[in-house]
């Protein structure tokens, strides 16, 4: 436990930041740097994973219902802080009040001090009334916690528990670079330990900054989740073969068809500033694709007319796979936003089935763990499309990855054109 008597400002940025995220709008990735950076990531990702429960929580601690949003947040952020153990409990009261000044929230200074001891007084008795709650014991919203009741009956707990963790840090070795058996002894001169997981996928026992990984300025490694090193294999890649990824950025899974095959890969993303990180991302690792800023279900602004043997098409969802990763999603999604998704996903399966080869395969790939927006969307356009045929994924391996403790939730659907 640490006395840290610069909380006060990275309780207040913190507040700032979740008060953003009730209010709409996504969490921002922070300008601060080192160790000002890991404490304002951990309040802010902390109180969001908890975001139902400390909700919940200041609900039963305060008659005040009309606080400015910013003080509300505070409380959040501040509870956490008392739940993860880091500071010590008079050091939060404090240092929470301070925030009050720096928040321009003088006059809630006495409102938050009484709230938080008070929460300190009766905190096993406020823990177990608020727990009666849905959102606040699964820390999920109410609908989300419905769609998975209905189609995941037995999983359902599990599912949730998993997206309120901190995520696995996985590494992809760079085979091109590197082998998987030699760069795991590299980490464990390191000090870093870590195990194998997949073909290339190596799984960190505990997340480190990249620049402690051995070699990842020189390529011979990157950080992607084992879920999502899924994709290149199942699009069984040859030589010479045309390959799309058609919603690339930011560029790991183009890395690693680049790094499985001697392919020539086009690579689109409809966002103009995503689709500038790819090229660079992969000169790291010494390889090179034709990236476009393109829409692809806009195939005249970007397609040749030359038929593609395998599409990539990791399609926008609404991440409830990956919400451990970014616990905003999960307080800024909608209900609707599934069926708004399913949409998309099937408008860009028809326009890709387009450029797709006779012979050829597309992947079609969600982080999401909603039927909606996979199986179903796949139902569908087999439906309504004659010559597409639903593939097996090789070895009897499922469709459906749920998050677990070693990778985030993936949905992999294999579609072939018949010749």
């Amino acid at each position: 436990m640490r006395h840290m008597t610069a909380l006060a400002p990275v309780l207040a940025e913190a507040a700032r930041a979740t008060a953003r995220v009730a209010a709409g709008r996504r969490l921002e990735d922070p300008s601060e740097q080192g160790a000002a950076r890991s404490a304002l990531l951990d309040l802010c990702h902390g109180t969001l994973r908890r975001y139902g429960r400390v909700q919940a929580l200041v609900r039963g601690l305060s008659r005040k219902g009309d606080a400015a949003p910013q003080v509300q947040a505070l409380l959040w952020c501040a509870l956490y802080a008392l739940e993860n153990g880091r500071y010590a409990a008079h050091t939060v009261v404090d240092q929470a009040v301070r925030a009050c000044a720096l928040l321009e929230q003088w006059p809630a200074r006495g409102y938050v001090n009484g709230v938080l001891r008070s929460y300190l007084r009766d905190r096993d008795a406020l823990e177990r009334r608020a727990l009666v709650d849905d959102e606040a014991r699964y820390r999920h919203p109410r609908w989300w916690i419905e769609i998975l009741r209905r189609e995941q009956p037995e999983r359902w707990p599990s599912i949730l528990e998993a997206g309120n963790t901190h995520p696995p840090m996985c590494l992809r070795v760079n085979r091109r670079r590197a082998q998987p058996a030699a760069y795991l002894a590299q980490l464990a001169a390191a000090g870093l330990p870590a195990r194998s997981v997949g073909a290339c996928a190596l799984l960190l026992e505990k997340p480190v900054s990249v620049a402690r990984l051995p070699g990842f300025a020189e390529g011979l490694v990157s950080v992607q989740d084992a879920g999502a090193q899924r994709c290149a294999p199942l699009l069984d890649l040859a030589p010479g073969q045309r390959v799309l990824d058609a919603c690339a950025a930011p560029g790991g899974k183009c890395a690693h068809i680049l790094e499985s095959a001697d392919v020539d890969v086009t690579a689109l993303d409809a966002d103009p500033a995503r689709a500038a990180r790819i090229a660079p991302g992969l000169a790291r690792l010494g390889l090179a694709a034709n990236v476009l800023a393109a829409d692809c279900t806009a195939l005249e602004t970007w397609w040749d007319g030359h038929a593609f043997d395998r599409v990539l098409a990791d399609v926008p969802c609404t991440g409830s796979g990956v919400a451990r990763r970014h616990p905003d999603i999960k307080w800024l999604r909608r209900a609707g936003d599934v069926r708004g998704f399913a949409q998309r996903q099937a408008a860009i399966l028809d326009a890709l089935w387009r450029v797709l080869a006779p012979g050829g395969k597309l992947l079609y790939v969600t982080c999401s763990v909603f039927r909606d927006e996979n199986d179903a969307v796949l139902q569908a356009f087999g439906a309504r499309t004659p010559r597409a045929r639903r593939g097996r994924l090789p070895h009897g391996a499922a469709e459906q990855w749920l998050p677990c403790a070693e990778h985030d939730g993936f949905f992999c659907g294999l579609l072939e054109k018949a010749t």
